[in-house]
């Protein structure tokens, strides 16, 4: 016979201490004290762990286990079925950004060849501007001078 500590077999079955206290006390669990420390004996009390949900159903009939794999396989079928819906979702979704993105991508050129006859509108505006100023900055001096020799002529005239 092997014993353990508490600890130990705590450890092995993972219950927590106050719960192997509880066996104890309740007379479940098979132990011996020596210098002052509990030791379990782990091959005994072993049927206390198990729960009565296992128990009960080991003892179900043949029938009971047939409608049991029945339901297992009805089960596996469903989560099947939604698993191909969630692949076909992520299929439509893949596709839909798939074509957003490309539906983005024809936004942004058919933007960037605006930006660029806009740009080429700006420039020819910029020059004709530029033209214009010339323009206006001859005539100016040509008035200027006009009327330059005008005012001369009339302080002469006076």
């Amino acid at each position: 016979m092997q014993w353990m500590s508490i600890d130990e077999y705590a450890n092995l079955t993972g219950l927590d201490t106050i719960s192997i206290d509880e066996l104890i006390s309740r007379d479940k669990l098979t132990i011996k004290k020596e210098d002052g420390k509990i030791y379990i004996d782990p091959s005994k009390g072993a049927s206390e762990l198990v729960p009565m949900q296992l128990k009960e159903m080991n003892m179900q009939t043949a029938d009971d286990a047939i409608v049991s794999t029945q339901f297992v396989e009805k089960t596996i079928g469903t989560i099947m079925n939604l698993h191909e819906k969630v692949l076909d979702a992520k299929d439509e979704t893949i596709q839909s950004v798939k074509n957003e993105n490309l539906f983005l991508k024809e936004a942004l050129a058919s933007l960037q060849e605006l930006y660029e006859e806009d740009r080429k509108t700006i420039d020819t505006l910029t020059t004709q501007l530029k033209i214009s100023q010339e323009e206006v900055e001859f005539l100016r001096r040509k008035y200027k001078l006009m009327w330059g020799k005008v005012v001369e002529n009339y302080a002469t005239d006076k």
